[in-house]
């Protein structure tokens, strides 16, 4: 016999997700500007199919705010103004929120002086780098956005952790369609993609990373234990550790061994840092001339003879982008299991998952034996 338990498994629209993430934080004591604005780069994660950086961080998120791992009422603070040059204090909030903050900042300032570099420490985790990249672009500005982050992979030729998968985007505006928008951590794959095969019980792809000794594994736990390694060998972990001098060094947060795991430290603050490099576009050409001859250049790569296997060349961003659209339109499937333990957290607060869209892909009753 069997009877159907927990939440329905399904499409759930990302408003309704984003909205169910919000109140948690809330819940949790986060003030409702913060939740929402950490909410809403987690669902962007998952619309544009980075879901190792989606609605899974949640559990992680709250159990560092219950800690008093993240000061959820700090307010950024610029401690150095030079104009088109900003150093900003977190104040150890969330890493959303703070890079939210820093990105505003950017986002001026590139208005007046025609280019804007802001440094950011003192913050946390900020999720994927595109959810500000894409921001800038929305206003016709071109965006490098790039953040460090806890060690997790060897430098070329050494055995353990050292530097970070340090995420880097560069986006640029279009005249139609989605931004150039290129959006990589530095290392083969994303940690948080071995951190969700862990929870499936997958396997990983060989190459993706080592275990504690060093060996190349296809076990995603052992991997968690041991380390990622960069895309491309040497030039993957040379442009980790200029990401780290940038967000780090330069701007006086943690780096390298300094910065502290959101997983396994509980005693003290992470110390990310963030760095924001945002271009006016129309200092150097007519934006409307800009984004015509990136058409042109657009045209010309489709134009390219096409690789067996292939129907069409895409530009950075573009398939990210239409995976949105298609989220948006038909909602966001996450595993089972990603949904009893988000849809727990919410129950303990007395918030309710939300109701999955009836007749999309994935719909479906969990039941269990009694």
């Amino acid at each position: 016999m069997s009877r159907a338990v927990g939440p329905v498994p399904g499409a759930v629209r990302a408003d309704d997700l984003g909205a169910f993430c919000a109140a948690v934080f809330e819940a949790a004591g986060v003030p409702a500007k913060v939740a929402r604005i950490v909410a809403d780069s987690l669902v962007c994660a998952d619309l544009r199919g980075v879901d190792s950086h989606g609605v899974l961080r949640l559990p992680i998120y709250l159990r560092r705010v219950a800690e008093k791992m993240i000061d959820v009422a700090a307010e950024p603070r610029i401690e150095r103004d030079e104009g088109a040059t900003v150093r900003i204090d977190g104040g150890n909030n969330f890493g959303a929120y703070v890079g939210q903050r820093a990105l505003e900042v950017a986002l001026d300032r590139a208005g007046r002086h025609g280019v804007a570099c802001v440094g950011v420490r003192a913050s946390n985790h900020f999720g994927t780098a595109a959810y500000f990249a894409e921001q800038a672009t929305a206003i016709g500005l071109a965006a490098m956005v790039m953040s460090n982050a806890s060690q997790t992979m060897p430098p070329t030729g050494g055995l353990r952790p050292f530097i970070g998968t340090n995420p880097l985007a560069i986006a640029f505006p279009t005249r139609e369609g989605a931004p150039f928008l290129l959006d990589m951590a530095t290392s083969h794959v994303a940690r948080g993609k071995i951190l969700s095969a862990a929870k499936k019980g997958d396997s990983i792809p060989l190459g993706w990373a080592i275990d504690k000794a060093g060996r190349p594994t296809t076990d995603a736990q052992a991997a968690l234990d041991g380390a990622v390694l960069p895309v491309g060998g040497a030039k993957g972990s040379g442009l980790s550790m200029a990401i780290d001098i940038l967000s780090g060094v330069l701007t006086g947060a943690g780096y390298g061994p300094h910065i502290r795991n959101m997983y396994e430290d509980w005693n003290e603050p992470q110390n990310v840092g963030h760095f924001f490099f945002v271009l006016d576009i129309s200092r150097f050409l007519p934006l409307a001339m800009f984004t015509e001859r990136l058409a042109d250049y657009v045209a010309l790569l489709r134009a390219e003879p096409k690789a067996d296997g292939f129907s069409e060349i895409l530009y950075a961003g573009e398939h990210e982008h239409r995976l949105a659209q298609a989220r948006r339109a038909n909602g966001i499937v996450l595993p089972p299991a990603l949904i009893e333990e988000l849809s727990a957290l919410g129950a303990g607060k007395g918030i309710a998952w939300p109701a999955s869209i009836p007749g999309a892909p994935g719909n479906g009753k969990v039941a269990a034996k009694v």
